[in-house]
């Protein structure tokens, strides 16, 4: 079923959907406004926001949006809001995000958390790539996008943390570069080995080199310790997949293809990353018809080998930690 805007005949096969579905009364309202036009449950449904949270949102961002223009038809904020969270919700329209826990005490909330999931010490964050659909760019560069699974994408890089939150994030790669490359190329990186984190490391998995601030997986567990490890270590480390499919499920257009110029879709990828972290932050639930979806955009990036530098790290680990 098409959830189009100009389609109006199937959001009206939709609201008689979810109403059969959660029986709930149904008004007829002031249809210039969304806040009269839907309730609570199709304005989230439509617009992936709580009303409560996009007055927030609102608040923060309405004197970036207002417009010095003495046209009769400008789009009001609030407008271009509602607009902006329509496209990320159905992708049917026409860099900043940093918050690694640099002090100890943040870093043992972390730690602590993370260690709770699977007894794993000193996680600072799961890291992995997801490829973001994309519109085929132009002929000039267009095959540097195309990623190993045949279609155009951006390879983002991202770091979650305990609360399922994205704490760092890279959207700028095309899809052929290897989740390596971008890691090594990242700042992230550089502020690991000069060791602004102290002892913390990362998981992540062996398409990335082991290194004593990268925990990767074995690739041949045989003894008990290296079972446990390898447990613990995939166990904290799916976390950052489980994040993925919340965010594509809440934000369909990460999924279904963003077809912009690849500026607006990067700006497009880090906007609907930051709104996740808020939506996250307020425990503002998944809307009622994407609960169940499949997050089947999900694409593994076959593992080449790279350099292990952190095996002497790792194998302390094994035999202090799990043995």
């Amino acid at each position: 079923m098409s959830l189009s805007d100009s389609d109006s005949s199937s959001d009206d096969d939709f609201v008689i959907e979810v109403l059969r579905v959660l029986p709930r009364p149904r008004f007829f309202r002031d249809r210039s406004n969304p806040f009269t036009e839907y309730d609570d449950i199709d304005f989230k449904q439509r617009f992936r926001l709580s009303k409560t949270m996009l007055i927030e949102l609102l608040d923060m961002v309405q004197d970036h949006l207002c417009q010095n223009t003495l046209r009769n038809m400008s789009l009001s904020p609030i407008l271009q809001l509602l607009i902006t969270l329509r496209y990320y919700a159905t992708g049917a329209f026409q860099r900043h995000l940093n918050q690694m826990p640099k002090t100890e005490a943040d870093r043992k909330l972390v730690y602590e958390n993370f260690y709770k999931m699977r007894q794993f010490p000193k996680v600072i964050g799961a890291i992995d790539c997801t490829h973001i659909r994309i519109q085929s760019p132009n002929k000039n560069i267009g095959e540097r996008f195309r990623n190993r699974k045949g279609y155009f994408s951006i390879n983002v890089q991202a770091v979650r943390n305990s609360n399922l939150q994205f704490t760092n994030i890279v959207a700028r790669w095309p899809g052929s570069v290897h989740d390596s490359t971008i890691f090594d190329n990242s700042l992230l990186r550089a502020q690991l080995e000069n060791n602004e984190f102290g002892d913390a490391v990362l998981v992540g998995d062996g398409g990335y080199a082991c290194r004593n601030y990268m925990m990767t997986p074995l690739s041949n567990p045989t003894t008990e310790a290296e079972v446990q490890y390898q447990k613990a270590q995939i166990g904290t480390r799916n976390v950052i997949e489980r994040t993925f499919g919340v965010w594509k499920r809440r934000f369909p257009v990460l999924s279904v293809g963003i077809r912009t110029q690849i500026p607006t879709t990067l700006v497009t990828i880090i906007a609907t990353a930051v709104l996740h972290n808020m939506l996250i932050k307020s425990n503002d639930p998944l809307p009622v018809d994407e609960t169940l979806l499949i997050d089947d955009l999900r694409q593994q990036v076959p593992v080449f080998l790279v350099p292990q530098t952190g095996n002497i790290k790792r194998r302390t680990l094994i035999d202090t930690v799990f043995s």
